[in-house]
């Protein structure tokens, strides 16, 4: 019984050329008490490697959140599956808004103690307790009025290249950074003001909602399906986009272009870019903005001196990372004191 991705993304990449399928990028979530997660997650697995499922889940004793791709050919039986699921049946599915056949290139489930690393103690308040969901019709209004605060749930990294006009926009790598810092910013309007949060699809303020309603504030609203639905809503009803920028996603295509707007700066040379790249060393890996003149003078490395470790043999880049762990470096998501435009 296969429970595990066998193939290298190489190896599929080249399967889903030779398929000529085009696929759709599809994210949703839904909080619920799994009893057993392993079990729930390799079932899962099983039945979405035979519908050529690819992306990233994760499950937990709280619910499920997944990223994933589908063929646009096995789309129904992927949703009949889903719906055989009572508590994922019509649960609300936010489809990309660019499609990329390779936005994901392996299935991966895991099992993790929460869908969202959100750092909270869920047995001190009532998690089901959630602020009001917004349409984007009704979005739009409220964050109009003076007596709203609109805060953007998402990092640095993420609002950096996109952001709703108004919003703040807290200076964090991670989101249980964020709860903290926006609670006691905002402690003086717990009851005087609206307080409206956003994020990419919706599940990070789906629990921020009710951490925050436990915390005093009386209004409470996040936006129905984050980003991605708003954008959605906004084509099919016509209506004022006041996203600006880019949408930034958690697969290969990085972003989503939302308005033509470009809010953000290459981290090297100051220029106006918004394209988040990857460090090409392997010992780095760093998630910066870089225009297309710096990738090409720097080999896609965010220093001098990883592009000159970069373009040594494989072998001897090898025994230079052995031993050493980047994974901090990786996470810092353009934070590098190398980099000298970085917010």
């Amino acid at each position: 019984m296969q429970l595990y991705n066998k193939l290298s993304a190489a190896e599929r990449a080249k399967m889903i050329d030779d398929a000529g399928d085009k696929r759709l990028t599809i994210s949703f979530y839904q909080y619920h008490k799994i009893e057993d997660p392993t079990v729930f997650r390799n079932n899962l697995f099983i039945d979405w490697n035979e519908l050529d499922v690819l992306g990233r889940t994760y499950v937990s004793l709280e619910g499920i959140n997944a990223q994933i791709s589908v063929s646009a050919n096995k789309f129904k039986p992927f949703k009949d599956h889903l719906d055989s699921i009572d508590f994922l049946k019509d649960v609300r599915l936010n489809i990309a808004i660019e499609q990329n056949n390779k936005s994901f290139l392996k299935l991966k489930v895991k099992v993790r103690n929460k869908i969202v690393a959100d750092g909270l103690n869920d047995d001190t308040f009532d998690v089901t307790s959630i602020g009001t969901h917004l349409k984007a019709k009704d979005f739009n209004e409220i964050i109009s009025r003076e007596d709203t605060i609109l805060v953007d749930m998402r990092n640095h990294y993420e609002s950096e290249i996109g952001h709703f006009d108004g919003a703040i926009t807290p200076d964090v790598d991670t989101f249980r950074d964020s709860l903290d810092i926006i609670e006691n910013d905002l402690k003086e309007h717990k009851e005087d003001k609206n307080l409206v949060m956003y994020c990419t699809g919706g599940i990070r303020c789906e629990k921020a909602s009710a951490y925050y309603k436990h915390k005093g504030f009386k209004n409470v609203f996040q936006l129905e399906g984050g980003i991605i639905e708003y954008v959605r809503q906004v084509k099919e009803e016509k209506l004022e986009n006041k996203f600006k920028g880019k949408n930034f996603v958690f697969d290969h295509r990085r972003s989503e272009r939302v308005s033509d707007d470009v809010i953000a700066v290459c981290h090297q040379c100051g220029e106006a870019n918004d394209d988040h790249v990857n460090c090409a060393n392997q010992a780095c890996h760093l998630l910066f903005i870089q225009c297309p003149t710096c990738q090409e003078k720097m080999d896609t490395c965010c220093s001098d001196d990883y592009r000159e470790i970069n373009a040594l043999p494989f072998k001897e880049q090898k025994e230079l990372r052995q031993g050493k762990n980047a994974s901090n470096k990786i996470f810092r998501k353009g934070r590098s004191e190398v980099l000298k435009f970085k917010l």
